[in-house]
């Protein structure tokens, strides 16, 4: 009896495996509905604008936000330019008004700012050095310098490669927020610098000699939505959107003035 009842349960779990291999065998399968691409769209940097009766402007970008891609992307430079450089223009406008620094230029601020102003000190900077970086990117540039710059850079680093090295290694040992900086003297000679937060070369107060051709934010805001962590990923490639025309010019402007 025992056997009989065996026999017949493992007859029906076979018939039952036949029976669902023929349901499995006929199961079609369904396309997942087409998923529509998500175009994040970009404003008009002609369109960011400092609030009203401010004394600074804001300079308009010379290029598009994604003018730089895929070394810089087109969100970051948004961000970074109508949020970020705004609000250091802004915030800069609010802590001189009323001032006699209303009616100077940004440049002789800094010649005598007591650097104890935090507001101006920090805004000022801010508003001096995205404006500086923002005119050295370029989107269709060389590689590398040539004539006068190229050859001041071989005298005094050796090579490019090695500049590059240096100016990578700097920007990567800033502890935190800042700046990495190329210089010149009056004389031509080349030094790199480095300076925290958004204090610049021409704060005269710092100590700081040489007159800035070159920088690169090391702020986490200008580069953590495409490199997170990486800095020396963004440092790397900032060098494929150096307008070494632009950095070339104030090189010989520094130099012939003797500023």
């Amino acid at each position: 009896m025992k056997k009989n009842v065996f026999l017949a349960v493992c007859i029906s779990s076979f018939l039952w495996s036949c029976n669902n291999s023929k349901k499995l065998e006929e199961v079609v399968e369904v396309p997942l509905p087409e998923t529509e691409e998500v175009v994040v769209e970009m404003g008009n940097p002609a369109d960011v604008k400092v609030d009203e009766g401010g004394s600074f402007e804001m300079i308009p970008l010379p290029y598009a936000y994604n003018a730089l891609e895929p070394f810089i992307d087109a969100q970051t430079m948004e961000i970074h330019f109508s949020k970020h450089h705004l609000a250091y223009a802004n915030n800069l406008n609010k802590a001189i008004a009323g001032t006699e620094m209303a009616n100077m230029s940004i440049e002789d601020i800094f010649k005598k700012l007591d650097l104890e102003n935090k507001a101006v000190r920090n805004n000022g900077g801010g508003f001096y050095n995205h404006n500086f970086f923002w005119e050295i990117l370029g989107a269709t540039t060389a590689k590398e310098p040539s004539g006068a710059l190229a050859d001041a850079i071989k005298k005094d680093f050796g090579s490019f490669e090695n500049f590059k090295t240096q100016f990578i290694e700097a920007g990567l040992k800033q502890f935190g927020s800042g700046w990495a900086w190329l210089l010149t003297d009056k004389n031509g000679k080349l030094t790199i610098t480095t300076t925290a937060n958004q204090d610049n070369p021409l704060m005269t107060k710092l100590g700081i000699t040489g007159t800035p051709i070159m920088a690169v934010d090391v702020w986490e805001h200008a580069y953590y939505l495409k490199y997170q962590n990486k800095r020396k990923d963004y440092l790397e490639n900032f060098f494929n959107v150096i307008n070494w025309t632009k950095v070339s010019e104030k090189y010989t402007a520094a130099t012939q003035t003797g500023i």
